[in-house]
């Protein structure tokens, strides 16, 4: 029986390269979380992870029908499912 609470989340981090995951919700406040919704990644978006560097920074995808790269303390803010 699963206790509320004990669902393992997972960041955008953590999505392995050629996958695609939907945004969850984006955690972070103030200009951090303003300069992840101005990439456009927002509640709702599909994000296909494209390729990650060697050392992990930075995690490059494609949404929306762009390329973007995104630094690994930015992509562990990003909630997906």
């Amino acid at each position: 029986m699963a206790h509320e609470g004990t669902v393992k989340t997972r960041t955008l981090r953590e999505v392995a390269v050629g996958e695609t995951v939907t945004v969850k919700r984006l955690h972070g406040t103030g200009p951090v979380k303003r300069r992840i919704m101005d990439m456009g990644i927002t509640k709702g978006v599909e994000i296909y992870v494209r390729k990650v560097a060697p050392l992990g920074d930075p995690v490059e995808l494609n949404l929306r029908g762009y390329e973007l790269s995104l630094r690994k303390a930015d992509a562990e803010m990003v909630e997906v499912m």
